[in-house]
């Protein structure tokens, strides 16, 4: 992840700090499938047109998943309720990967069947992470997921023990501003115990950009 020095992700701003680090950063982690939540890449991904209101469903979808492309890299968008709305199925050459709740409209199956995009759909009224990263090894064979972004995602990916590590790319600058989104952000629980992890690296790149990385403790 890119933040600035407080810990804030919105993209307009760390844009401005520079993307050269960030994206050599990224590259150590290669191969590897990137996933991103729907408001991201509702900003970012070039594949995405549009979004659609969330849609109320009588009935909710059975557990499933589908590979339209077989490939070793997927660009993975979680879209909880299937509310993206895509012009293409591929993202710099590798194909899209959505994952969706049960709560997803029927129709947004037809039209990614359509458009030739994969998907994964588990978990009731929210995804089942754990599920959906077990599917993800399990039947398309993917061994390593970069998750870049948002913090909610982060968030979520976090309170479900699933970051084996931490990478953040640290700008230049300060947000400062108040209710911006940060690293990880969205976490529900009763105690104020943190997640903790052990320091793996630390490595200056590019003039005032600082790379820190931790592991999760074994």
């Amino acid at each position: 992840m890119s933040t600035t020095i407080d810990g804030r992700i919105d993209c307009p701003v760390v844009a401005q700090l520079g993307s050269d680090e960030y994206y050599k950063a990224l590259a150590s982690f290669e191969p590897s499938s990137k996933l991103t939540g729907r408001v991201t890449a509702a900003i970012e991904c070039p594949a995405v047109i549009g979004e659609k209101p969330t849609k109320a469903v009588t009935e909710l979808l059975p557990k499933q998943h589908h590979a339209a492309i077989d490939s070793n890299i997927y660009e993975i968008i979680v879209d909880t309720h299937g509310r993206l709305e895509w012009g293409s199925n591929n993202v710099d050459g590798n194909p899209v990967l959505v994952i969706m709740s049960q709560s997803t409209p029927a129709e947004t199956l037809v039209d990614l069947n359509k458009k030739g995009i994969s998907y994964i759909v588990t978990g009731k009224d929210q995804i089942d992470l754990l599920d959906a990263m077990e599917t993800l090894h399990d039947s398309f064979g993917i061994e390593r997921v970069a998750v870049v972004g948002g913090g909610c995602i982060c968030g979520g990916f976090l309170a479900a023990g699933l970051v084996d590590e931490v990478s953040l790319v640290i700008g230049p600058g300060i947000d400062g501003r108040k209710g911006e989104a940060s690293v990880f952000d969205g976490i529900v629980k009763s105690n104020n115990t943190p997640y903790r992890f052990h320091l793996k690296a630390v490595d200056k790149i590019g003039a005032d950009t600082v790379w820190l990385r931790y592991h999760k403790p074994y």
